[in-house]
């Protein structure tokens, strides 16, 4: 079958890492990790997107539901394939459930390559509060937006070099007054993701002009 894979480029090195070692050769178009600050612009980009790709059978969405932005989206003529995960760091993590046991009653807060490099992030967030609003407010302000976190988790996927990013990563939790850790990730879900076979309990599959709806989401498998 002819497939096209639609990915986040929060995790371009992770899947670029999975492509090499199963030796995929769909091509792959890129949607900017900025649009997650704007659920309903990212599924206009995606819908957009959808509307013009032709000539394949299947779309490989690697996405997860990005603050629902998939609801509503429809393949116009070919099947689509997503994961069925809230966002990238459960991809990454490999299930919700070891997201859960990780993050622990007392929250964490994740973070990955992928998402330190995207355009509008936590650190580049905080920065700007603190130029607009001064340091003692700022840490006010994220102290509030924090409260229910704990923890700063650093996914370890292994598609990079970790250790040019350690120093930053301590530097915000230090400045969010939050515990530090790197926890081991995972590439298993991105191999199936590109690999297959896609069951209902770990994707949703969706079929040529059908609409993505609440019911496919959290319908319990």
């Amino acid at each position: 079958m002819n497939t096209l894979i639609v990915a986040c480029r929060t995790i371009e090195d992770e899947l670029k890492s999975v492509i090499n070692s199963v030796k995929c050769d769909y091509p792959v178009l890129w949607i900017d990790s900025g649009l997650h600050l704007q659920p309903d612009s990212l599924k206009k980009r995606l819908q957009s997107e959808l509307d013009h790709i032709y000539n394949v059978d299947r779309v490989i969405l690697a996405f997860g539901y990005c603050g629902n932005s998939v609801i509503g989206l429809t393949p116009p003529t070919y099947h689509m394939i997503f994961p069925r995960v809230d966002d990238c760091i459960t991809l990454l993590l490999g299930s919700g459930e070891r997201r859960n046991k990780l993050a622990g009653e007392s929250g964490t807060y994740f973070l990955t390559k992928g998402w330190l490099e995207s355009e509008r992030n936590i650190w580049v967030e905080y920065q700007d509060a603190v130029k607009r609003y001064g340091k003692k407010d700022a840490e006010m302000i994220y102290q509030i937006m924090f409260q229910n976190y704990k923890r700063l988790g650093v996914i370890k996927t292994g598609a990079y070099d970790l250790e040019s990013y350690l120093k930053k990563t301590k530097k915000i939790a230090e400045e969010l007054k939050l515990k530090y850790e790197v926890f081991p990730g995972t590439l298993e879900y991105v191999k199936k993701l590109l690999t297959g076979p896609w069951n209902d309990r770990e994707f949703i599959t969706i079929n040529p002009g059908e609409t993505v709806t609440m019911e496919h989401i959290y319908a319990k498998k």
